[in-house]
């Protein structure tokens, strides 16, 4: 009898990152060297998704540690500050 593999589903944080030539570069924090694009959001979302399992993948390959990722949402936003430089 064979047996199954057992897949584990991972929740990870994407940034969409504009450029200023169009579409979103995408990085994943908790995954260095992890990044995608696309033209746009939707896009870019579903190629993160490709890049991901590619990378989790190569990371189980060189029996590297999976990084768990989250399990609630992460909110993110952008702010503004001023610094005074001495």
């Amino acid at each position: 009898m064979k047996r199954r593999k057992i897949k584990k589903v991972y929740s990870y944080q994407i940034n969409l990152v504009p450029e200023k030539e169009g579409g979103y570069t995408v990085l994943v924090p908790l995954l260095p060297g992890c990044v995608s694009y696309g033209a746009t959001i939707e896009e870019a979302t579903e190629n993160a998704k490709e890049a991901i399992s590619m990378h989790l993948e190569n990371l189980a390959a060189h029996k590297q540690a999976i990084p768990e990722g989250h399990e609630t949402p992460v909110f993110t936003t952008l702010v503004s500050v001023t610094a005074s430089h001495v």
